[in-house]
């Protein structure tokens, strides 16, 4: 079977950032539960003119110009998100006409015109999706290029549950035959199941009771007749639509924090049952790392306790855990796993096969579709700082999209590994970003600023919403 993986890799993360403590102050949290409860320090903020557009057309304008790919050889650009900024015309067609533009002078008019391009959605598992799809693309035909790329904009309510968890940015991977970073073996482990732990509704508003409601900012008292005959009668565009009712899209999701956790749980168990009846293995000793899809920076560790109790027995090594916290008092002793999970015996195992991965989303958030890939930069710069060979050595991956779906997949690291990632300055960058008070992120967050915050050289931004007869709302982009 041909080697179909990354061959190349970027990423693409705001330059605005928001402190964690400073949240958990101005929130009345303690910041000891964010920070060494859930591993949160930073959390990355777009800016005004920032969407999942321009920060996808970031990260892969980063991957073609790092990496001196040809445009015209990417026969596929598959894009994995949840916030795509158009319910008909595809986000990924916005970042193929920003790039053709940038490269029209290196690459000629329309270098992607041959390139199949088209979004993918569910929940975070989108882009985990988009890599499936094109590695088999590639892997059946000759000499294919697919880019994947994912791209999202974690964002909640104010003052909920998941407002501490918010993130964004992007990565795009070129997918090809004899990668240089790694290969996959072609096995998906999946599990599936129709619930609504996490969902993003067109909420719906009828117009006349809108109108009612207006009236009361205004101390003026309007009846449901009163507020039908006025629409009836107006000449005024927006209340003249022939609509009775007013759909609203809010990238603020409907979740239910517990449910969705134990969704996670579920699905990711199942799925590795159907991984492991592809390929048998011994997980805790066969795969280097464990790579997670990262709600908050230390999810995979607290969901995988009661899996790797299993694996601990199934190799033989309950004793060490025994012998620490003492013998469970039943299967299901909730306060004896607990303890697992604070032992030293389960720390060594996180140290070593998750902490890696965890630590750029500490520094970043919730990135939905790209947290699992930006796990795998994170997981790779580490270990090529720190001198580990990884060559020859599998990576585990861990894919959970709300709604549900998990995947699991194997990767194999290739021996030119460190040559691709040595040019990554994740964390040098990450260091560089510029934060800002909670003031200015609230007003970012009701979309009260009307300019950008750090006018940032090089980068893609959006430029203006349009709003002539036949444009409205199509979005343009350029390049500072």
């Amino acid at each position: 079977m041909k080697k179909v993986g990354i061959d190349s890799i970027s990423y693409y993360v705001p330059s605005l950032y928001v402190d964690i403590e400073e949240l958990a102050e101005k929130r009345n949290i303690p910041a000891e539960k964010l920070v060494h409860g859930l591993g949160l320090k930073k959390m990355a903020t777009p800016d005004f003119d920032e969407d999942a557009a321009s920060i996808a057309a970031n990260s892969l304008f980063r991957l073609i110009s790092e990496n001196n790919i040809n445009p015209k050889e990417i026969g596929r650009v598959y894009l994995g998100t949840e916030s795509g900024v158009d319910s008909s015309k595809p986000t990924s067609s916005y970042v193929v006409e920003i790039l053709e533009e940038i490269f029209r002078d290196k690459y000629g008019e329309r270098c992607f015109m041959n390139c199949d391009i088209v979004d993918l959605t569910f929940a975070c598992a989108g882009a985990v999706d988009a890599l499936q799809n094109c590695c088999d693309w590639v892997r059946n035909g000759d000499n294919r290029k697919a880019v994947v790329i994912a791209s999202d904009i974690a964002k909640y309510e104010l003052n909920s549950t998941g407002e501490y968890t918010q993130g964004a940015g992007s990565v795009s991977m070129l997918i090809c035959e004899n990668p240089s970073i790694i290969s996959f073996n072609g096995s998906w482990g999946v599990s599936t199941k129709g619930i609504g732990d996490f969902f993003k509704p067109r909420r719906q508003y009828k117009k006349a009771n809108i109108l009612i409601e207006a009236a009361k900012i205004l101390n003026k008292e309007v009846s449901q007749e009163e507020a039908e005959t006025l629409l009836e009668n107006t000449q005024s565009k927006f209340w003249s639509d022939t609509n009775d009712i007013i759909e609203v899209y809010k990238e603020e999701p409907i979740f239910e924090g517990q449910f969705s956790n134990e969704s996670y749980k579920a699905r990711v168990y199942e799925a590795i049952e159907d991984f492991n009846n592809q390929n048998e293995r011994n997980i805790l000793k066969e795969w280097e790392n464990i790579i997670f899809h990262l709600p908050y920076a230390y999810h995979g560790r607290r969901m995988i306790t009661d899996k790797w109790i299993e694996w601990m027995k199934k190799n033989g090594d309950s004793e060490n855990i025994y012998a620490e916290v003492g013998n469970p008092k039943s299967e299901i002793d909730k306060e004896w796993i607990k303890k697992v999970s604070r032992s030293s015996v389960y720390k060594n195992f996180v140290e070593q096969k998750i902490a890696p991965g965890e630590k750029a989303s500490s520094e970043i958030g919730n990135m939905y579709t790209a947290s699992i890939f930006m796990s795998l930069i994170s997981s790779l710069v580490e270990a090529s700082s720190n001198g580990n060979e990884f060559a020859n050595k599998k990576i585990g991956f861990v894919s959970y999209g709300s709604g549900s779906k998990a995947k699991i997949f194997e990767g194999t690291v290739q021996n030119n590994w460190k040559d691709k990632i040595r040019k990554i300055n994740l964390f040098q960058n990450l260091d560089s970003r510029k934060k800002i008070s909670i003031d200015i992120y609230e007003q970012l967050h009701k979309r009260r600023v009307s300019s950008n915050i750090n006018n940032n050289q090089g980068i893609i931004k959006l430029k203006n919403i349009d709003e002539g007869e036949f444009t409205e709302g199509l979005r343009n982009y350029f390049k500072y």
